[in-house]
């Protein structure tokens, strides 16, 4: 086992939340098992290499690459991570956040169509920006992509729906404090941890204590984007990009489940 493959018992969690395995399938070409495939995604992940350059241990790259797209492309990776994200996730509070990815020349491509990709113009050049809700100790429970020049609270409507469980309360910083988001939380019975923008008339009070926790959500962004592919955009395809972002999520899940 090579350095940031799966461990036994990682696998042993991962491998049921898996499509089938090939002792399943019918007749016809068996494909490679699916824990090497996994590995050699894993290193690409962590890499941001080439398709092309994974190492020949884990497999033959272009199997390595439809795999992962056609699960990208199925959702695969998003129903891991979010399958994970509930059993564990403690939803005594959210919180709210987003983070900047700067895409590589592999990614920019043309530049028709870069509003399908999420791929925009902002200060830092050609980006992505990734949303996320995350649960009281800062672990990502959904993601949503925009281009890099959309404001942080345009992703507010279609990251709150996503959770099952409602929150006592979300956290935020004053990117988010809008009175149409004040008001849906108060219409969800939620508390508005927001701090108010300087330029308020009426200055709006918020839970400072407790808003010293949102920091959370940035170390974990942090932590995400120790994987190359994951600090810099490779991928051209949103849905390519997202199955990184949820396939590194639910790596990050993966110690949480084990250590439960």
């Amino acid at each position: 086992m090579s350095r940031g493959d799966l461990t036994e018992a990682e696998w042993r969690v991962l491998k049921g939340l898996l499509p089938i395995e090939p002792k399943s399938r019918g007749r016809g070409r068996r494909p490679v098992q699916n824990r090497s495939i996994i590995n050699g995604i894993l290193w690409r992940l962590r890499c941001g290499a080439p398709w092309r350059d994974v190492p020949p241990k884990y497999g033959n790259w272009n199997t390595i690459y439809r795999r992962f797209r056609r699960w990208s492309e199925a959702g695969v990776w998003e129903i891991v991570a979010v399958t994970l994200a509930e059993v564990m996730a403690d939803s005594g509070h959210y919180s709210i956040d987003s983070t900047t990815v700067r895409a590589h020349v592999s990614a920019a491509g043309r530049k028709r169509g870069t509003h399908r990709r999420a791929l925009g113009r902002s200060r830092g050049g050609f980006t992505s920006k990734l949303h996320c809700l995350a649960d009281a100790l800062g672990r990502p429970i959904a993601f949503h992509l925009t281009g890099g020049e959309a404001a942080d609270c345009k992703a507010y409507t279609a990251l709150i729906e996503l959770p099952e469980r409602t929150p006592d309360a979300l956290l935020a910083d004053k990117g988010y404090d809008a009175d149409v988001i004040r008001a849906d939380l108060a219409k969800r019975k939620i508390e508005a941890v927001i701090p108010g923008r300087s330029n308020r008339r009426v200055k709006i009070e918020h839970d400072r204590a407790l808003y010293k926790q949102r920091n959370r959500i940035e170390r974990m962004f942090g932590h995400l984007k120790i994987n190359r592919a994951i600090a810099t955009r490779y991928d051209q395809l949103a849905n390519s990009f997202l199955g990184m972002v949820h396939l590194a999520t639910a790596r990050y899940w993966l110690k949480f489940v084990h250590a439960a």
